[in-house]
């Protein structure tokens, strides 16, 4: 083959390349910012509701099974029901728990369903005087229906 042919060729292919590669880039770019601010609203409902002391609104921000990593156990809830069901506002209020603010939310690994969170959140008595911080790691996803919520939580709060 010649060179001026094998030049032709090439230039060819790699202008052919570019579109392909350039489409499938910004394609995927679109993918993960959608991801990402999917997950990042369920996390503001999340927190909203939470604050609200809404045991079925914050339920219901939540995908199932449900899983929780805390406090040297494993918690799973099936679905929003059994979820609801669970004392967390008496307790929390026992140690003087008013209400929670994120600090810091990364997302660090993304796909088109699933998103893993590095979060930091503090949490805060009536007085408005933060009483804990905490680091943790959420995991949202999207649901059959396209619904966005957290699956896992994993955190070093009690």
């Amino acid at each position: 083959m010649n060179r001026a042919l094998l030049k032709t060729l090439t230039l060819f292919c790699c202008l052919w390349l570019v579109p392909v590669v350039s489409h499938a880039q910004t394609a995927n770019t679109d993918s993960h910012d959608q991801a990402v601010a999917g997950a990042m609203a369920a996390l503001d409902d999340f927190m909203r509701t939470f604050n609200a002391k809404d045991m079925q609104a914050w339920a219901a921000t939540l995908n199932y099974p449900h899983v929780r990593f805390a406090s040297g156990t494993v918690t799973v809830w099936q679905n929003a029901e059994e979820f609801a069901r669970q004392p967390t506002f008496e307790r929390l209020a026992a140690i003087g728990w008013d209400h929670s603010h994120w600090l810091s939310r990364e997302p660090v690994l993304v796909s088109a369903g699933k998103v893993h969170i590095n979060t930091i959140f503090q949490r805060f008595n009536s007085e408005n005087e933060p009483i804990g911080t905490y680091e943790s790691l959420y995991i949202v996803t999207r649901d059959a229906q396209g619904n966005w919520g957290t699956q896992a939580r994993s955190s070093l709060a009690p």
